[in-house]
């Protein structure tokens, strides 16, 4: 019965003025029990995030059925055994035994940081605190940018700014898919920090559409990034193509028609043919982006321009003409043809002669090789050297007669 007694001491915070000494005797015991890791109470730190459920456990290595009690950063007994004195209902038991005394805190808020301490009551009393540590992530992530709109070449400034966390958050910068290098600054209120980085990008017609990205590293959160789209003004790029003839010479008596292109942000708005360092010729006729010339000579050689202009600038592309004869290319195509022919006729009479070389060369070889085999007949059979000789002779002979005789 006196073990039940017990947890009703605390119960006086809930109002029963007849416990209040019992309650007294308590607190004053919890204030002298010496700190240390003890040596039969385990627990561990806690780390969570705002708002989130954070969950405390006071454990027993040995248990002999000693009470268990849990203690907010006040002092103030949160759990006695399995009865909860401090009105908050945020604390609700989630394990009660012998061994461990399990206690779960929803809704945390950084006023809930600190020490909360498990006390044993043993010979002599035990004590071990452990530490909530509240995360609180950015409560707002934005870019200023300096200018909306910029032109090719500028610098614009980018400011990202994550307020109201903690800890400190760390600040990524990326243009596209390539990380950039910023320049952060921190404030500090209270407990909470306010982080600023500062990013300074020339700005190319390139980046035109490109997403700017501000990306938070922060233990509390992930994946917490805002983006900005660069606007970027640029003068036109100029192009000149030949629509006729589309391939080949520019040759006399023959049209030539040119188009020129331009591509710019804004769109380029004034755009004109001219031809340098001379005046137009007055056959020339210009239409828009087209240059036609019905008849070429030689007369129109030159070096003619587009021109194509914006709020941002100008720009021009050039097309170099040179008029050739009205039989240029033909008589390079007869020549052509001409030495394909003379090849063909020199490869077939080498071919020829080879073939021929090979026929006579081993008709040679033939006969040849019949004179040697009958020029020693009969010496072989012949009983000593002076008798092949005489055979040998006698055989040359007949060798000789038999060559007449094919002739």
């Amino acid at each position: 019965m006196a073990g039940r007694a017990e947890p009703s001491g605390p119960a006086a915070c809930g109002g029963a003025p007849g416990l209040l000494p019992l309650l007294l005797l308590l607190l004053s015991a919890a204030a002298i029990i010496p700190r240390g890791d003890g040596q039969n109470l385990v627990t561990e730190d806690v780390t969570v995030v705002e708002g989130d459920v954070a969950t405390i456990s006071c454990r027993v290595k040995n248990s002999d059925d000693s009470v268990i009690q849990l203690l907010n950063p006040n002092r103030q007994t949160i759990y006695f055994r399995d009865f909860r004195p401090l009105k908050d209902s945020r604390f609700q038991l989630v394990n009660f035994s012998n061994s461990e005394l399990r206690v779960s805190l929803t809704n945390v808020s950084i006023s809930d940081e600190g020490r909360y301490f498990c006390q044993l009551y043993t010979d002599p009393p035990q004590e071990i605190y452990t530490t909530i540590t509240v995360l609180v992530p950015p409560r707002n992530l934005v870019i200023d940018i300096q200018k909306e709109i910029a032109v090719e070449g500028e610098e614009i400034e980018l400011n990202c700014t994550a307020m109201a966390s903690r800890p400190a958050t760390t600040i990524r910068w990326f243009k596209g898919n390539k990380e950039l290098t910023g320049k952060s600054e921190v404030e500090q209120w209270s407990d909470m920090y306010t982080v600023t980085s500062q990013l300074v990008l020339k700005v190319g017609r390139e980046d035109d559409g490109v997403p700017v990205i501000c990306l938070v590293d922060h233990p509390a959160v992930k994946d917490l990034q805002t983006q900005r789209y660069l606007e970027v003004m640029y003068k036109p790029q100029v192009r000149v193509s030949q629509n006729y003839p589309a391939q080949g010479l520019t040759r006399e008596g023959e049209p030539l028609e040119l188009t020129c292109a331009a591509f710019g942000k804004p769109q380029p708005t004034d755009m004109r043919w001219l031809r340098v360092d001379d005046e137009m010729p007055q056959h020339v006729v210009v239409s828009g982006s087209n240059l036609l010339i019905s008849n070429l000579n030689k007369t129109d050689n030159g070096t003619y321009r587009c021109e194509a202009s914006n709020a941002v600038g100008k720009s021009h592309a050039d097309y170099m003409l040179f008029v050739y004869d009205s039989r240029a290319g033909e008589e390079g195509a007869i020549r052509s043809v001409d030495h394909a022919v003379v090849g063909g006729v020199v490869a077939v009479v080498v071919f020829a002669m080879l073939c021929l070389l090979i026929i006579l060369g081993r008709y040679f070889a033939r006969h040849k090789g019949t004179y040697f085999t009958h020029e020693a007949k009969g010496a072989d059979d012949a009983a000593d050297a002076d008798t092949a000789i005489i055979n040998a002779e006698g055989g040359q002979n007949n060798s000789e007669e038999k060559k007449e005789y094919f002739i």
